[in-house]
């Protein structure tokens, strides 16, 4: 039974190794905010348990084991999301925080009965992908708004870096998963973009939330 520690750093290496060619023992120090030497102690500890592979200066590398045991942390996590969201009317915004308390849970059964409740769902509140109990993960191909291009069709399947100032700044502007945008114009010169949407005419966004929008094109 992992200690909720050694969860949190299983599940910061496992994004990590999803976001960068090269996981470093600063860059795990970073993500959980602890110092050089106690982040290395606990990769110590996670080498001689299997769960990962590192040398001295070397990169940190999940191993088949514990690659699937960060899957399966996640999975916890993404499930009571959706679950917080779906069956007791959170807000997208207001889930990240409790699920990082229910997800140390040792209790398989209660997440698979999350699981039936909710019908198996693939995806969380934010679009990301929920890890099946074998730790496999459906991903999708989606495209950044901002890397779209004009007159485009296209539906909100995901947001990156779901922060909750970012998540309150979509909800201010009545944006959730599945708008459809038609992408108007993007400006050479800053990167914005002018999109229309349900109850919104040629509104502006900005780049920075352009490269967060992840979306398809919209099937006519």
């Amino acid at each position: 039974m992992a200690s909720p520690t050694v969860e949190n750093y299983l599940k910061a290496i496992f994004h990590l190794s999803n976001q960068l060619e090269r996981v470093t023992l600063t860059k795990v120090a970073d993500e959980l905010s602890v110092s050089a030497p106690t982040a290395n102690s606990m990769i110590k500890t996670l080498k001689q348990d299997g769960l990962v592979n590192h040398k001295k200066y070397g990169p940190i590398d999940l191993t088949p084991e514990g690659r699937k045991a960060a899957a399966l942390i996640v999975r916890k996590h993404r499930l009571t999301e959706m679950f917080l969201v779906e069956r007791m009317f959170f807000g997208w915004e207001e889930v990240h925080a409790i699920a990082e308390q229910i997800e140390h849970i040792q209790s398989p059964q209660f997440f698979e009965r999350m699981d039936e409740m909710l019908g198996h769902p693939q995806f969380d509140p934010h679009g990301s992908p929920i890890p099946d109990k074998d730790g496999a993960m459906h991903h999708h191909a989606f495209r950044r708004l901002s890397d779209c291009e004009p007159g485009q069709k296209l539906r909100l399947s995901a947001v990156m870096e779901a922060g909750d100032d970012f998540l309150k700044h979509l909800n201010a502007r009545e944006i959730k998963l599945n708008t459809v945008f038609e992408l108007l114009h993007i400006d050479s010169f800053d990167g914005s973009l002018r999109v229309d949407y349900e109850g919104h005419n040629a509104e502006v966004l900005s780049k920075m939330v352009g490269d967060r929008l992840l979306v398809v094109v919209e099937e006519t």
